[in-house]
């Protein structure tokens, strides 16, 4: 197969054989990436990188695309970056060890996941002020919002399952049990609110029903903790491996794995972008980024970066 090189401004865009495919193509908006070790912050489509602050971990966009807040387990804080400048508009102080974050559909507020100390953080960004601390149960890892705003759920790593907080009262109202997916670490969640996908610390993907309760079905997916994301279309489910080099691709509608793309070792955070025609891939012990064409399941783009590249923030996809 042929393959191109492009030198772009941080790295070399690799095209395997499929020449008509441009940067501007496959970053219909721009997209972010935390680089955890260099505690840099990487953008496509406009291909730069900005210094942020130590060890850069998870993030999430704002849905105006304007702010990107991005946590930091190293210093106890949230920081809020201007999508255009740059610039650094706030560091606010949570609990100990913050991990996974969310902003709220209504762009008012974020939650963020304090792993040493069990608790969950409300950020108001408007002010820029923690207004509220939530207790959950230990280890909470990563927050995903029900599309109506109307719920918070927690991912809970020490084991206890899938913990719920109702966003009206800032209220902690119950945990659900996970059997089979013994250490909850990432997530993401259906359009009608009815399914959470969680992506548990080992090698399985567990489909929960709300309504019920119940975990409908566990897959077993690559080895070692990462991301989940369903596409936006809610045809696909995608996940990472970080202990292994291939994502995996899961039929939404049956549960049935599909394929399993080899990209290189350590990928983690996945993201496909807002229309659902591409997928992003932050692959972290080869210390680059790849872009995975949804229709073909190929790897069309592969951009090196600094250290340990780790996570993902699409706007129109949270």
């Amino acid at each position: 197969m042929k393959k191109v090189l492009l030198q772009t401004a941080i790295g070399y865009l690799c095209l395997s054989g499929i020449l008509n495919i441009q940067a501007s193509d496959v970053f219909p908006e721009n997209i972010f990436v935390t680089l955890k070790d260099s505690g840099e912050i990487a953008q496509y489509g406009g291909q730069s990188v900005w210094k942020g602050d130590p060890v850069m971990l998870y993030n999430a966009i704002t849905p105006d695309s304007q702010r990107l807040v991005v946590s930091s387990p190293k210093t106890g804080s949230i920081y809020v970056f201007d999508t255009s400048t740059h610039k650094r508009l706030a560091k606010i102080k949570v609990g100990k060890a913050p991990k996974g974050l969310k902003v709220s559909p209504d762009g008012k507020e974020a939650y963020v996941a304090n792993e040493a100390d069990a608790t969950v953080s409300v950020v108001e960004l408007l002010n820029y002020t923690t207004v509220a601390t939530i207790n959950v149960d230990k280890t909470p890892h990563n927050i995903r919002f029900s599309h109506d705003g109307k719920w918070a759920y927690v991912t809970l790593q020490g084991g206890a399952g899938l913990g719920v907080i109702d966003t009206h009262t800032r209220k902690y109202v119950k945990t659900i049990p996970t059997p089979g997916v013994p250490n909850p670490h990432n997530l993401d969640i259906s359009k009608d609110g009815k399914t959470v996908y969680i992506r548990d610390l080992g090698n399985t993907v567990g489909v929960l029903d709300l309504s019920s309760g119940k975990i409908k079905k566990v897959i077993t997916v690559g080895q070692g903790h990462a991301g989940i994301d369903i596409t936006p279309d809610e045809k696909y489910i995608f996940t990472g491996a970080i202990a292994d080099d291939v994502v995996t691709v899961i039929d939404a509608k049956n549960l049935n794995i599909i394929k399993k793309i080899k990209v290189g070792f350590g990928p983690h955070g996945v993201r496909s972008s807002k229309d659902g025609r591409w997928l992003y891939v932050a692959i972290t012990a080869e210390d680059k980024f790849v872009v995975i064409d949804i229709k073909t399941f190929d790897v069309v783009q592969e951009y090196n970066l600094p250290s340990f590249p780790f996570w993902i923030a699409v706007n129109g996809n949270p």
